[in-house]
């Protein structure tokens, strides 16, 4: 009896170990003759295997993906541009965790058009979405069930820089929350700012901070934005001039002061009009930065001094594929995979844990335009 109930016991054990192995991955694009909207497979972080994609729930243009605190809910913007101000639209979806199949909740007006970002609060009470075509963000509560509310709150932006073909009027490019859930952060391509407010999570509103916003070089066009864990330092990638520029944060204030400006690209190689930048993660040891580079089809790694949050690069790393929009890392930091927007595949890279260097595992799948990776753990 003794003996049954131990070899009973080690089965459950391994069992466990094994579902902890397993994440599902979720892949957004943007629709058409290859895509019909969220894709889903199954990845093992013990072997970085990439199991075949299937569709999860047909969607219109979900190139940005949230997956809630819980895990029991997904939400996916519809990149949608019109004349109307409600063009765009964010949708919820139930997760079922067993199939990794999505069941559309509700959608509501993104308040604006072109929504290109959706992410969530730390206690995933409220979904914040950026909005390109009209250069807005917007805050949507989240109820108990998963559906979203109406918009509560909607930021127009205002201005222009200095590039007369993408920089005539503002283009919000995404929007991030600080560790302690009390600032926004909202790189604006078009006005090369970083607009920062005031977030309550309560009430669901933004209001303008004091600074209202930290510039980067005329230019630049700031994308995608992240903090270092440690809380001192925040990085933002400037799509247009291939950079990305390092920040010393102030948590009490909200304010960012830039440290330096570094470029992506190899030492002494030329900005072509083809190259621009998309996603930009810090590593999970905090010791490492990645950032896309499209049209020069790598990721740039530095590595990243968490005294001083300065950068040096060390590598890039050729991705395998053609327009490398979004990466991301498996939740157990030992694997990374790059969404390509152009040749339609998601490639698994083995991260080396000494320096950060990425090495092609040979694994890739086929998900068509796919331009965003989220992961959620199996139940």
């Amino acid at each position: 009896m003794k003996i049954l109930r131990g070899l009973l016991l080690g089965l459950l054990a391994l069992g466990t170990a094994r579902a902890a192995d397993d994440y599902l991955a979720y892949f957004g694009g943007y629709t058409g003759a290859k895509s019909k909207g969220i894709h889903v497979a199954r990845f093992d972080s013990a072997t970085g295997k990439l199991g075949a994609p299937e569709l999860a729930a047909e969607t219109t243009n979900p190139s940005f993906l949230a997956i809630h605190p819980s895990h029991r809910f997904l939400y996916a913007v519809g990149e949608m541009s019109g004349a109307g101000k409600k063009a765009g639209a964010v949708s919820a979806f139930a997760v079922n965790a067993a199939t990794g199949k999505l069941n559309l909740l509700n959608q509501q007006p993104s308040g604006g058009s072109g929504p290109c970002y959706v992410g969530l609060d730390n206690e995933g009470k409220n979904a914040l979405v950026a909005n390109y075509g009209s250069g807005s963000v917007a805050v949507l509560p989240v109820k108990a069930d998963g559906t979203l509310c109406p918009p509560t709150a909607e930021m127009q932006h205002a201005g222009s820089s200095v590039n007369p073909k993408r920089q005539t009027g503002p283009h919000a490019h995404s929007i991030f929350l600080d560790p302690a859930n009390r600032f926004a952060f909202a790189p604006d391509l078009g006005l090369d700012k970083v607009m920062i407010y005031r977030f309550d999570a309560a009430k669901g509103t933004l209001t303008p901070n004091d600074p209202p916003f930290a510039a980067v070089a005329p230019g630049s066009g700031p994308r995608h934005f992240t903090f270092h864990p440690n809380g001192k330092f925040a990085y933002v990638i400037n799509e247009m001039l291939c950079t990305v520029t390092a920040f010393a944060y102030d948590a009490e204030r909200g304010a960012l002061k830039e440290i330096e400006t570094v470029s992506t690209l190899p030492a002494g190689e030329q900005l072509l009009p083809s190259y621009s930048c998309a996603e930009i993660r810090v590593g999970p040891n905090g010791k490492v930065l990645y950032g896309s580079n499209r049209g020069h089809d790598t990721i740039a790694v530095f590595t990243l001094n968490p005294d001083t949050g300065k950068l040096q690069l060390i590598e890039n790393a050729p991705t395998l594929g053609k327009i490398p929009r979004n990466f991301n890392f498996d939740p157990t930091g030992k694997w990374l995979l790059a969404a390509h927007q152009t040749s339609d595949n998601v490639v698994v890279f083995r991260i080396d844990p000494a320096n950060g260097k990425l090495t092609p595992t040979g694994q890739q799948i086929t998900v068509g335009a796919c331009v965003c990776i989220k992961f959620m753990p199996l139940p």
